[in-house]
């Protein structure tokens, strides 16, 4: 029996750190090797609210056959524009008459596509703009060109409504900018729910004053999350152009209705590195969340109070360079705790954005006491990676990090190193890739990171390094997938328990064989079902076994 895979019914992946799987098999309906007869689903960013990029129900692909001799570019999925969101997969779909594994793919031109993952035929193609609207432009940034569309990883519920449903953010021009959230039948691209609903909203700043969204002063970099019911969104500025704040804004999956708002920097609106934001954008990864349904994110560089209030929470609620705790308690929003680095003021007058990167879930360990610890790791510009106890977050102190563990400049900083991407886990190792550096493997003993890397891929990954995601069959056949924003781009695989064992890359075979185009930053690889997804700046390129 096939098991429906909505992130709201996936709290089990934050235990266990796995990918959604489930059986059923059914004839295409174009020509092509037929759907697999068991599949998974990867309905989220980095494939569960852990954010763990790892998949471990892949049987297709091993260390002995991902080679360049079997192995490479099956076909190209060309779009209208940017593929700046992670693809999404879905196995065994029923849809126009027949089961179809099929790839999600969302454009910067705000397009929505659905391709037949095993022929490439596009089964159908929607645009979220609206009448004689336009993708907004690039606000003066060069972060997000040549214009804003699509930019998060959406979200997908295979169980919502009567065939399931897709959840993304889009923004457009109509002479104004607008910020909607949509949801979309899987089977057919139709808008649901009554949607579009546009993004608006306001927040009383402690000491008095209200905060107004302006969905032009915004982008949506970070992945959509969507957890109990309800859809967490979280914005960025356009390359810290004030006035700009933090925002967490959600909405319930069933009707688009706005839930809670939460600002973490609503005096956050000054022009200086240090005063304004902090934004959210973790370069495009998403929020993650724990059974219990708190949610935990990175903030970037801005303002933070080093007065603290009587709970030791920062005296005006700004919280730049931090990890953050959010209770969903009530259908509300608040910051439930927090850690900020004891150089929180000195790393944002530099901007060294903590929030550069994503934070990670770990799975339950033990410590050497015998106590089972609970975890999220997160590295930025800095090159620190923090190991945050999620139970006793260790808030702030000038006088040093009241934290688990850190590792200091293990991944460089940020004039020769640092991070722009998130981490993955798989087996006991978390694997971080850093911008200019090599990919690196950090196994964990006692609910603590080994000090130094335990293996490291040859190669070395440019801005803005690399976002590891892992295939493999339970703890068998460790892939570790990673790609490499060059000119050509570059799609790697390395052994999961070596990362010096380099299994394949796309620049290996003759005649330029595998070759996809230029490179696009923050390009986190999908993989399910014996092929590999990887967006680029004009659609996905589509990776498997030649044979």
């Amino acid at each position: 029996m096939r098991a429906a895979c909505g992130c709201v019914l996936c709290s089990a992946l934050i235990a266990g750190l796995t990918a959604c799987g489930h059986g059923g098999s059914a004839a295409p309906s174009q020509p092509g090797p037929p759907p697999a007869t068991s599949g998974t689903d990867v309905v989220t960013y980095k494939n569960d609210l852990a954010r763990s990029g790892q998949n471990l129900t892949e049987t297709v692909l091993t260390l002995a056959n991902v080679n360049a001799s079997g192995f490479g570019k099956l076909r190209f999925l060309a779009t209208d524009g940017r593929v700046d969101a992670q693809p999404l997969y879905l196995a065994a779909l029923s849809l126009q008459g027949a089961a179809h594994n099929v790839v999600f793919v969302a454009t910067e031109n705000d397009s929505v596509y659905a391709f037949d993952a095993d022929s490439g035929a596009l089964l159908w193609h929607v645009s979220l703009l609206g009448a004689g609207e336009t993708p907004s432009g690039p606000h003066a940034c060069g972060q997000i060109v040549p214009v804003i569309g699509i930019t998060s990883t959406p979200v997908i519920d295979r169980a919502a409504g009567s065939h399931g449903t897709l959840y993304v953010v889009a923004m457009s021009n109509s002479g104004a900018d607008h910020q909607r959230l949509h949801a979309l039948d899987l089977t057919t691209g139709a808008e649901l729910l009554g949607g579009p609903r546009d993004i608006t909203a306001t927040y009383l700043a402690p000491g008095g004053g209200t905060r107004t969204f302006d969905p032009g002063q915004y982008a949506e970099r970070a992945a959509l999350l969507l957890s109990r019911g309800v859809i967490y969104t979280s914005w960025t500025s356009h390359c810290d152009i004030s006035p700009y704040t933090g925002w967490v804004i959600a909405y319930a999956q069933t009707d688009l209705a706005q839930t809670a708002v939460l600002n973490v920097a609503p005096n956050g609106t000054g022009t200086g590195a240090g005063t304004a934001g902090p934004a959210i954008w973790m370069s495009g990864g998403g929020p993650g969340a724990d059974a219990a349904g708190n949610i935990y994110l990175l903030t970037a560089n801005g303002a933070f109070e080093t007065t603290l209030d009587a709970n030791g929470f920062p005296s005006n609620g700004d919280y730049g360079n931090s990890f953050l705790k959010l209770s969903t308690a009530g259908g509300g929003l608040s910051v439930a705790d927090y850690f900020t680095m004891s150089n929180e003021v000195s790393e944002s007058q530099a901007d060294l954005d903590l929030g550069s990167g994503g934070q990670m879930l770990l799975p339950d360990l033990t410590d050497s006491t015998n106590t089972i610890r609970h975890l999220v790791v997160g590295a930025g510009k800095d090159g620190n990676i923090y190991v945050v106890d999620r139970d006793s977050m260790g808030r702030f102190s000038p006088g040093g990090n009241n934290i688990w563990q850190q590792l200091t400049q293990v991944l460089g900083n940020g004039s020769s190193g640092g991070i722009w991407s998130t981490p993955a886990y798989f087996n006991g190792t978390v694997y971080y890739g850093p911008s200019g550096g090599n990919l690196l493997a950090f196994p964990l003993g006692s609910a603590r990171l080994a000090a130094s890397p335990s293996s490291a891929s040859s190669v070395t990954f440019p801005y803005p390094g690399t976002f590891p995601a892992v295939s493999a069959n339970g703890s068998s056949n460790g892939i570790v997938w990673a790609h490499q924003n060059t000119n050509p781009a570059v799609l790697y695989a390395f052994d999961a328990g070596n990362l010096g064992h380099e299994l394949y890359d796309s620049s290996q075979a003759a005649n330029g064989r595998d070759q996809f185009g230029a490179g696009n930053k923050f390009i986190t690889p999908t993989i399910a079902d014996g092929k590999v997804f990887v967006g680029t700046q004009t659609g996905v390129a589509v990776f498997g076994l030649l044979h």
